[in-house]
């Protein structure tokens, strides 16, 4: 279910909850070359995703933690059609080998852009942190298993992976930017711990986006 739109973001957000400065274009100029990689194994600069157009590009923890799949099992509910109004794109980034995109894509539903820095190079050039921070918030909407069953699952699917991958360092957190078109920074947000993601409509709503109900409650209408 949709929500109302907000007007897009025109400068750089301030330390809100959780956000961060970065100073720009100088930290934009030092990744936008840095190469990813697509799910057939391409490499495609980081430029390429917010150069032409606005850009929502969640950086994420390894594929095999619980909380990063249900984070992404939500972000498959966002409408294109949403994306596609406000011209704006919706892409994921993950740190794991691109073998692991197409099925870590067919697990979560998840339709919209997808790509891999296997290497970490752009979650170093941006500061992201590694280990688990003590500060942030304890509960997520997005995340709907507790640590313990959570962390059993994340366990399991690493046991029936090849050579026990984890497809990932599982000590690196994530974060979140809404970039471009060109060297424009609206927000920078660094995960403190694997729960300190930024939900999901703040990030739609800052950049334009009809925000979704996650809550699989039916809203009431008033007529």
């Amino acid at each position: 279910m949709a929500g109302p739109l907000a007007p897009p973001v025109r400068q750089q957000v301030g330390r809100a909850r959780g956000s961060e400065q970065l100073s720009k274009p100088k930290e934009l100029r030092e990744v936008e070359r840095c190469l990813m990689l697509d799910a057939d194994g391409r490499r495609i600069p980081f430029k390429a995703l917010y150069g032409e157009q606005k850009a929502i590009v969640l950086f994420v923890r390894n594929f095999l933690c619980y909380t990063c799949k249900e984070y992404v099992e939500d972000l498959a509910k966002v409408p294109k059609e949403f994306l596609q109004e406000a011209n704006v794109r919706l892409i994921v980034i993950g740190q794991s080998s691109y073998h692991h995109i197409k099925p870590f894509c067919s697990l979560t539903g998840y339709a919209h852009e997808m790509y891999v820095d296997p290497q970490k190079e752009i979650y170093k050039k941006l500061g992201m942190k590694r280990g688990e921070g003590s500060n942030g918030p304890v509960r997520s909407l997005h995340v709907k298993s507790n640590t313990l069953l959570g962390s059993i699952r994340s366990m399991w699917r690493a046991m029936a992976s090849p050579a026990f991958d984890f497809q990932g360092d599982p000590a690196q957190q994530g974060g979140a930017l809404i970039l471009g078109p060109g060297n424009e920074v609206h927000f920078l947000h660094l995960d403190k711990n694997r729960l300190d993601h930024v939900p999901i409509n703040t990030v739609l709503q800052l950049a334009g986006v009809k925000t979704v109900n996650f809550t699989n409650k039916p809203q009431i209408i008033d007529i």
